[in-house]
């Protein structure tokens, strides 16, 4: 048990934290919350025994404590062994093991042996690999030196490590920023699965809320505690600011607005999933009003007007970069058809490096096409939101005074009563941007991107470095944007609140995906343990070119059986027994075969587990490593095995998790 008594933070003249009280149960998984700058960072390095208390004291037994690294790693090393250093027992381990084999010594020898297999030193190799590959690194990427790797992917490394060492206490600050939506889905099954003490910061709420049994949440200084994930936490937050009747005019406003954009929405909403999945997302927009009324950040886009349909239009493009001196162009994907209408909202999937950035580049037009056909209106305001956009800010120029450069003739208060709306209040607004944090900058170029009332936004991945509160504040605006979005975003809240039909870029490819998240999250699993599945043609969810929204014409329950089957009200007892009989055969025919997939993947699971088990006891003999070529070989075999035992693991949860969403379809 950790407990957390009085405990008082401060830094500088400014308190982070004053006399609070928390406990944390070994093997919880807690989401520790808040706006920016409230101290959580603070309060993790205080955990680690890395910051000195202000007041208070922490009270927790002797825990092996892993805290993922936020400076960028340096090493010549290759990047899987660079990942197996994490392990300290592991390389002590083998410094011992390679000490006997210098010196000969027997004894020490076998006890070098049984301390590295302690370690699971065999398969570690093999674990490494895996954790870059979960994480999005190729086999060759792997083999790479670290110093070859930029900045984002140098922090998936630091991460890997992480995953990677022993902890009884695991502490993750922002985990997904530099993570695509496929390695997010990863390292939520991952955590899930991890036998540890989790607190983590992040402001995914998607990711809060699958991971996390419990929430502390930093407000006015102090620790509260919530169960559940962030969506529970802010539910309970909006109720208790309803009962407490703040800016009740400005809730009820909020809330009227919101409904109203919500029952227009639904008169236009078709059955496909992605729309459906929009609604809800909408409606539970509207009943966290009284919560978000007196956010602080609140801004809205203006109305397009007149703008020409369609904005943009992609037929068989080959998007990618020219070659330099003579050399051949290197498409990233080919043959994308694409077209973005005026009321198009569009999100893109697929994983760092898939291609997803040329994409929206050369829709945009920073990058030509390498062939194709792309046409774009000429009197279209285009809104591009990416990171270079963010680091092209200058680090001198304050806040106002690169407002005042994007709209000369307006008045200071006029720019100042704006940059208010994104945060930047009073002397905020004269600060250089220079020593401002990711989420402040990202805010300033939000600002700037709003006031040029764009008819056309495309966002590449805009809720990186922001706070809950902007993330929160831009899923609003979007969602009652009236022009057209293309977004690229791992944040799956503001996917599902935002856009209306999805395309996935894989495999070099545009493809239009007629599904929600849930089924993209299917997808991925399925494409990671089917050998088929890595075909588009054969993926669930593929709906051929991506030249338009394609809806689902009906509901369909798992399985691909239509749903909704009934019973006349009118019929007689037999008909009603006839109905019954029908129900339950279909209920078994859609049983049938998933039950017979899971038996299957269970005997290749006891298969993988026997195999393990034999391995090991070769290992363990003393003198199993007389011939080493052979024991490497062993090694590399259980390496691969256990990578297909949690493949099969997966897989097998996943059917389960069919199974037990048919039984509560036929039983509502």
């Amino acid at each position: 048990m950790i407990r957390l008594r009085q405990v008082t933070l401060a830094r500088g003249t400014r308190i982070l934290l004053r006399e609070a009280d928390a406990a944390i149960a070994p093997g919880e998984r807690i989401a520790l919350i808040g706006e920016n700058g409230s101290g959580k960072s603070t309060l993790l390095g205080a955990l680690a025994g890395e910051v000195t208390l202000d007041g208070g004291d922490i009270d927790m037994p002797a825990l092996r404590i892993v805290r993922l690294e936020q400076s960028l790693p340096r090493s010549d090393l290759p990047a899987w062994h660079f990942v197996m250093q994490a392990d300290p027992q592991l390389m002590r381990a083998q410094h011992a093991l390679t000490e006997a084999e210098a010196t000969d010594d027997g004894e020490a020898l076998a006890q070098a042996h049984d301390d590295w297999l302690q370690c699971d030193g065999p398969s570690a190799p093999a674990r490494a690999r895996e954790l870059l590959h979960g994480l999005g690194f190729s086999a060759t990427e792997a083999e790479r030196p670290v110093d070859q790797f930029s900045g984002g992917w140098k922090m998936r490394l630091n991460l890997a490590r992480a995953l990677m060492a022993p902890a009884d206490l695991l502490m993750l600050d922002e985990p997904t920023n530099h993570l695509d939506l496929d390695a997010v889905l990863w390292l939520e099954r991952r955590l899930i699965r991890r036998d540890a003490t989790l607190i983590v910061v992040s402001h995914d709420r998607d990711f809060l809320d699958r991971i996390a049994t419990a929430t502390l949440n930093i407000e006015q200084d102090t620790l509260v505690r919530y169960s559940g994930g962030y969506s529970a936490c802010e539910q309970a937050r909006a109720e208790r600011a309803a009962q407490r009747q703040r800016a009740v005019v400005a809730q009820q406003a909020q809330i009227a607005h919101l409904h109203a954009f919500v029952e227009r929405f639904r008169a236009k909403a078709t059955k496909a999933r992605q729309a459906q999945s929009r609604l809800k997302a909408l409606e539970r927009i509207e009943v966290l009003a009284p919560l978000r009324a007196s956010r602080g950040v609140d801004f809205a886009f203006a109305p397009v007007g007149d703008c020409p349909d369609p904005l943009v239009r992609m037929a068989d493009v080959c998007a990618g970069y020219p070659g330099a001196d003579g050399q051949a162009a290197h498409p990233v994907v080919t043959h994308a058809s694409l077209t973005v209408g005026r009321g198009s909202r569009i999100g893109v999937l697929g994983r760092n490096g898939a291609g997803k950035t040329t994409l929206i580049r050369t829709a945009v037009g920073e990058l030509a096409p390498l062939s194709g056909e792309l046409q774009r209106a000429r009197t279209v305001r285009v809104g591009y939101f990416a990171q270079q956009q963010v680091d092209a800010l200058r680090p001198e120029a304050s806040a106002l005074l690169h407002m005042q450069r994007l709209a000369p003739q307006e008045r200071e208060q006029v720019l100042r009563d704006w940059l208010g709306r994104f945060g930047f209040r009073g002397e905020d607004a004269t600060r250089p941007v220079g020593p401002m944090s990711g989420g402040e900058r990202s805010r300033l170029a939000l600002a700037m991107l709003v006031w040029s009332k764009p008819q056309l936004l495309v966002l590449d991945e805009p809720t990186n470095h922001l706070d809950a509160t902007t993330r929160d504040a831009l899923a609003d605006a979007l969602a009652e944007f009236d022009g057209a979005l293309l977004l690229v975003s791992h944040d799956r809240y503001l996917l599902r609140a935002t856009v209306d039909q999805f395309v996935r870029v894989a495999d070099g490819s545009l493809d239009a995906f007629d599904g929600d998240l849930e089924d993209y999250a299917q997808w991925l699993t399925q494409r990671g343990t089917e050998p088929s599945a890595h075909s588009a043609s054969g993926s669930p969810g593929h709906a051929g070119s991506a030249g338009g929204a394609s809806t689902a014409s009906g509901s369909t329950a798992p399985g691909g059986a239509t749903s909704g089957a009934s019973v006349s009200a009118g019929g007689t007892r037999r008909d009603d027994r006839r109905a019954a009989a029908e129900q339950r055969a279909q209920r078994a025919a859609l049983r049938r075969p998933i039950e017979k997939q899971m038996q299957v993947l269970e005997q290749n699971l006891a298969k993988a587990e026997a195999r393990i088990s034999q391995i090991d006891l070769k290992l363990a003999k003393p003198d199993a490593y007389r011939d080493s070529a052979a024991a490497n070989e062993m090694a590399r075999e259980r390496g691969t095995l256990v990578r297909e035992r949690e493949s099969l693991e997966e897989a097998w949860m996943e059917l389960a998790s069919r199974l037990e969403s048919l039984d509560e379809s036929n039983t509502a």
